[in-house]
């Protein structure tokens, strides 16, 4: 049997690991974005089972170059332009080592009291960088709280939606009628999600046609569904507004989506899943415009906020409501300091009980950046993002799709779509650069969207080019 590893022994592994980390990042740039191996590769170069005697790091490090490496997707390259960034950083892989280190289980405050309240104390610090509402602040009603992701978020927001929907009838009795949840058309898919673990079925989500100029929802197609809705018996229990939706960054309008839920006592759920970031920048603070009206609110730090996956902050205006609808006390988690009302229990605010430590990482990452550093990331991506589209806007065979008030930029080529899909496929095929795509208003386009700490002018260049090219040979075929 192989031996436990002492600390002197994880102190040598550490280091080689933590080097070849580093040697990792350094040559990012070098490597193809995506994997040139065909499916299956990775598991054929994989032993058929465990090795029966333990084997030394050096031994694991090796198939990280050999087996792991060549066969991923590498989200932190510069080149990476897709979806929307998972971006890390050194302080947040540090903060992680330290957590994993500790090992804390920060279920009750008294399994760890340090772990919860630096997660209040940052969730504040957050809310005050964001200039989010008072409301969501701990020294009141409100509170903050880390979940895994925004999906987690829309969850635990529909649930307690639905007890204050049920007026408290929902925690015992659960569905007993049909409620219906509200998001635009342009909604994320973890909403209908939600809707079905809740028990609504993904007929319990009812899509609200969009401003098809903007992609931003029509508060007056709101209002006519639920009013439709009410008429037909059916209890409105959630709107989801989107900051910055996933298909092209549309901005639904919270001040008169929020007047809309205050006069049906419907909860108000903001889901700023990637642009919620741009907040720390004063000029960008404007997408929050009207998010006094929300009765919870999220974004995610490991998307464009340097803090590695997984790190969803989430608030909520009445965290009493939140902890009703949630808690479950069986007999054993009995402790004197709950039993006091003094403390929070953060497993009240989430689906699972236990909860790591993933609070150290935003911790580091704040007080390495600091709130300037913050800025100049978000902004280095703002302005390569309009580099760009500034590109595309001087070449008369592009045109852009939507709107880029943050790092994200659509667009295509003035051709059909299958054009398109193939100058997309070309360009990540170089192995230079990688893209996605969406639909707007139907019709295929290109998305870019800048996150990367890596990603600089050069970068954002050479995919220009590279579409360029791919345009010029496409077009005169």
């Amino acid at each position: 049997m192989a031996e436990h590893m002492d600390p002197e022994q994880f102190r040598r592994a550490g280091y080689a690991v933590v080097d070849w980390i580093a040697d990792y990042w350094t040559t990012l740039g070098q490597r193809p974005v995506t994997s040139q191996d065909p499916p299956g590769a990775v598991a054929a170069a994989l032993p058929a089972g465990p090795t029966p005697h333990g084997e030394p790091v050096e031994a694991v490090l090796a198939d990280l170059d050999r087996v792991i490496a060549p066969g991923l997707t590498h989200w932190q390259h510069p080149g990476f332009f897709g979806y929307f960034p998972a971006n890390t950083s050194g302080p947040s892989v540090l903060g992680d080592l330290v957590s994993a280190g500790l090992g804390v289980q920060g279920m009750l405050w008294a399994t760890g009291p340090a772990c919860t309240e630096l997660e209040t104390v940052l969730l504040d610090w957050l809310a005050e960088l964001l200039d989010l509402p008072q409301r969501f602040r701990s020294t009141g009603r409100g509170g903050g709280v880390i979940q895994d992701s925004a999906s987690s978020a829309t969850l635990v927001a529909t649930l307690v939606a639905l007890h204050r929907a049920s007026g408290g009838r929902w925690r015992e009795s659960g569905v007993d009628r049909r409620y219906r949840a509200y998001t635009s058309t342009q909604g994320h898919s973890s909403i209908e999600k939600a809707a079905r673990i809740a028990g609504l079925g993904a007929d319990g989500v009812r899509p609200v046609e969009v401003d098809p100029q903007t992609q931003a929802m029509r508060p007056e197609a709101l209002r006519a569904a639920i009013e439709a809705d009410r008429a037909a018996g059916v209890v409105p229990a959630i709107v989801v507004a989107t900051i910055g939706t996933t298909s092209t960054t549309a901005i639904d309008p919270l001040p008169e989506i929020g007047a809309i839920c205050a006069e049906y006592g419907i909860w108000l759920h903001v889901d700023a899943a990637y642009a919620g970031s741009a907040a720390v920048c004063p000029e960008l603070r404007w997408t929050h415009e009207g998010l006094e009206h929300a009765d919870s609110y999220c974004f995610d730090p490991h998307k464009w906020l340097l803090t590695g996956f997984d790190c969803d902050a989430f608030w909520v205006a009445d965290s009493g409501e939140l902890i009703e609808a949630l808690t479950v006390l069986p007999e054993y988690l009995r402790n004197a300091a709950s039993d006091s009302g003094a403390v929070i229990d953060y497993r009240d605010w989430q689906v699972p009980l236990g909860r790591r430590f993933r609070a150290l990482k935003l911790w580091f990452v704040l007080r390495w950046y600091g709130v300037e550093g913050l800025r100049a990331h978000i902004r280095s991506g703002v302005s390569l993002a309009d580099r760009f589209a500034a590109r595309v806007e001087a070449d008369d065979r592009f045109e852009l799709t939507a709107a880029h008030p943050f790092s994200l930029v659509c667009f295509r080529l003035r051709a059909g779509d299958e054009v398109n899909a193939e100058l997309l496929r070309r360009v990540n095929a170089s192995g230079r650069v990688h893209l996605t795509h969406t639909r707007i208003e139907g019709r295929y386009a290109l998305r870019l969207a800048v996150g990367s700490p890596l990603s600089t002018e050069k970068h954002v260049d050479e995919a220009w080019d590279l579409l360029a090219a791919a345009a010029d040979d496409l077009l005169t075929r």
